[in-house]
């Protein structure tokens, strides 16, 4: 019965709130329309605004993967991950993720096609899809949006919790499904 309540209710949850929050706006005497134009023309030109960031970390990322960078790094990194038993076809994953997202989920479905889902290497790569951050993406753009051009310490402490989040993910990973 509260399966049946709860389906029932999700269903419509999103549908109700498009009636129930410019019902509101309206009773409150706001110009919805207007409101939306305004809110739509400024998410326009912070879009215009963040291109030029967003190119540049897009070419940086082509030219690191096209240049082998990427492959020479991972070949660095595989003692120290032969080390600790992490599977070196993570690494990969693990450079991409702090620069782009949609690379690194093509990474992460390569593995897990690759590997299988209920793997190691697959539940590996699902857990750090979930538990990192596009580290520099969050600095181009948001950063960018809003005009902060010092970052100081926001890379640094951005890319320690992404190597924090990837060594819980083997850990996490370790301990729960093998």
């Amino acid at each position: 019965m509260v399966e049946i309540f709860i389906h029932e209710i999700s269903k419509w949850a999103v549908p109700m709130l498009f009636f129930i929050i410019p019902g509101i706006a309206f009773l409150k005497g706001i110009k919805v329309y207007e409101a939306f134009v305004a809110g739509a023309q400024e998410g326009f030109n912070t879009a215009i605004k963040i291109i030029p960031f967003l190119v540049g970390m897009l070419v940086a990322i082509g030219v690191f993967r096209a240049s082998g960078a990427l492959d020479v790094f991972t070949k660095l990194l595989h003692p120290i991950t032969d080390f600790f038993d992490i599977p070196g076809e993570v690494l990969p994953l693990a450079l991409m993720r702090p620069l782009s997202g949609g690379a690194a989920l093509g990474a992460a479905a390569e593995l897990i096609k690759t590997h299988g889902p209920d793997s190691y290497i697959g539940f590996l790569a699902s857990t750090m899809q979930g538990s990192t951050d596009t580290t520099f993406y969050v600095l181009t753009v948001y950063f960018g949006s809003v005009g902060i051009v010092k970052y100081r310490y926001s890379a640094a402490v951005g890319l320690i919790a992404d190597i924090v989040s990837f060594l819980a993910s083997v850990f996490i990973c370790r301990t729960v499904f093998f």
